[in-house]
């Protein structure tokens, strides 16, 4: 055969298998969207939220997480994620403070699947007081995981029927040993795997001293969520939940969290959402400044 025509048929052959076997460029954008939660950028929101709203848009993010802080209805809130172009997949909610059924009937309007409880009281507090709260917290028994395992699931039996999935988000306080017991895993063992998801917040976990890849790993189907928040190297272990001011949240790829087993490791779990956040107020840049830092960040390794 001729050498050049011999080449040539190599070369096509070469070709049409690697046609059949799946590639991923390293910064190519996989089924994976990125989102942003937007508590981490309220201060923008509440100067000109559909101008926010495009601005996240722009810089590449698909999706975002909504929180509770926009002078909106849900609806004016629908509408603007609309006109930007996102979607709005996760709704985080404050359970046990309003009406369940109201705060279901306004994750459906803002097109949400996912509703979250950015934390969850096994009672009512008898006011809004932050301080109180914190302090209830930090003085949490086991006895107390058992009692928010049940609300857990009494909100994730509403949700179903709501056509929604309920989800709960972890801070650092959840991962205190009590004997060598965790918060965590009562919740994680007491809940209805049907009724209540998880979605992992790789910062708070690693700053409580545990592994993500770990729960990702031995848990498979109940981490459809994940935020990706960073820390400084120097952020202390600790589990009172509470920014530490001298060690607050920082962007992705500026701390010492290494996202890219953690992506890897939630991917193979059933990961399907994943939001940046980043605790407020943002030292020495604008919160779009510093989500754009996370985002191009993150990018390469989703």
């Amino acid at each position: 055969m001729n050498p050049s025509r011999r080449l040539f048929l190599q070369q096509s052959a070469a070709v049409g298998l690697a046609s059949m076997i799946p590639f991923r460029s390293a910064f190519a954008e996989s089924g994976l969207p990125i989102g942003i939660q937007l508590y981490t950028v309220q201060d923008e929101l509440k100067k000109d939220a559909p101008a926010t709203l495009e601005a996240l848009a722009k810089i590449g993010y698909k999706e975002v997480e909504s929180f509770p802080l926009q002078d909106a209805t849900p609806e004016q809130v629908r509408k603007m994620l609309d006109d930007a172009g996102l979607k709005c997949p996760s709704a985080h909610l404050f359970f046990g403070l309003s009406e369940t059924s109201h705060l279901l009937d306004e994750a459906n309007t803002l097109g949400a699947h996912y509703v979250v409880s950015s934390v969850l009281l096994h009672t009512a507090p008898a006011a809004a007081d932050i301080p109180k709260m914190l302090d209830t917290i930090n003085s949490y028994q086991l006895d107390d995981f058992k009692k928010i395992a049940a609300k857990a699931n009494e909100i994730g039996a509403q949700a179903q029927k709501a056509g929604l999935q309920y989800a709960y988000h972890n801070h650092n306080f959840e991962f205190r040993d009590y004997g060598g017991h965790t918060g965590y895993e009562i919740l994680l063992k007491e809940t209805d795997p049907k009724l209540v998801k998880f979605e992992l917040d790789c910062g708070w976990i690693t700053t409580a001293g545990h592994d993500p890849i770990e729960y990702f790993k031995k848990y498979p189907g109940r981490y459809p969520l994940m935020h990706a928040k960073d820390f400084p190297a120097d952020t202390p272990v600790n589990t009172t939940l509470g920014v530490n001011p001298n060690h607050r949240p920082t962007e992705i790829g500026r701390g010492h969290i290494d996202y890219k087993p953690i992506i890897a490791a939630a991917e193979k779990s059933g990961l399907q959402h994943i939001f940046v956040e980043q605790d407020p107020p943002i030292e020495g840049m604008t919160s779009l400044e510093a989500v754009r830092i996370s985002y191009q960040s993150l990018r390469p390794l989703v």
